[in-house]
């Protein structure tokens, strides 16, 4: 942004309301260009700003995504690795069920296939991580877990529950499903 003109610094700050208005309203399928017709610029405005629909919704979760990264810091320093693992990707996913398209975009970049430093699912795996290592090297779950499988019960949560009436009751069911598993004796 800097060395920007004042306009078009502006014009990003605008468009970057109108787009999480609109994601917040339709999804990661938002219509770029009906963000353009709203923030009153033309469609090449918006692409000059945002290349890709990922850039777009990349700024749209950036602060929140920043939010979740620093609340994996604080819960790293939790006794209990295992709940401050868990804790964490609860949160992550009641965000991903309110902020519809965030499950969208973590769906984009699975880790392994090296996302671009500085992305909403670099960002989240890389503090997703820091719990998960911590929670391994405690023996307080598998060492075979990585992070993109945890992102990927997360994302596949959110998609699947996020067009119910109240996606939060069908999404905490399976999640707390996945994190305890069926077993009548619950081991």
């Amino acid at each position: 942004m800097t060395g920007q003109r004042s306009d078009a610094r502006r014009n990003y700050a605008h468009i970057l309301a109108v787009a999480e208005a609109e994601v917040a309203a339709k999804g990661a399928q938002a219509s770029l260009e009906r963000i353009a017709r709203v923030a009153g610029v033309g469609s090449a405005t918006v692409r000059r700003h945002f290349p890709t629909r990922k850039a777009l919704l990349d700024a749209v979760f950036k602060e929140r995504v920043r939010a979740l990264c620093d609340r994996a810091r604080v819960l790293r320093g939790k006794d209990d690795s295992r709940s401050a693992l868990v804790e964490w990707l609860h949160e992550l996913l009641a965000y991903s069920l309110a902020a519809r398209g965030l499950a969208d975009v973590l769906s984009y970049e699975p880790l392994q296939d090296g996302v671009a430093q500085g992305s909403c699912a670099a960002d989240i795996g890389a503090a997703g991580d820091l719990l998960l290592r911590k929670a391994i090297d405690d023996q307080a779950v598998r060492g075979d877990i990585t992070i993109d499988d945890l992102l990927t019960l997360i994302v596949g949560i959110a998609l699947a529950t996020e067009n119910y009436t109240d996606p939060a009751t069908p999404a905490d069911r399976a999640f707390w499903l996945a994190v305890e598993g069926f077993d009548p004796t619950g081991t």
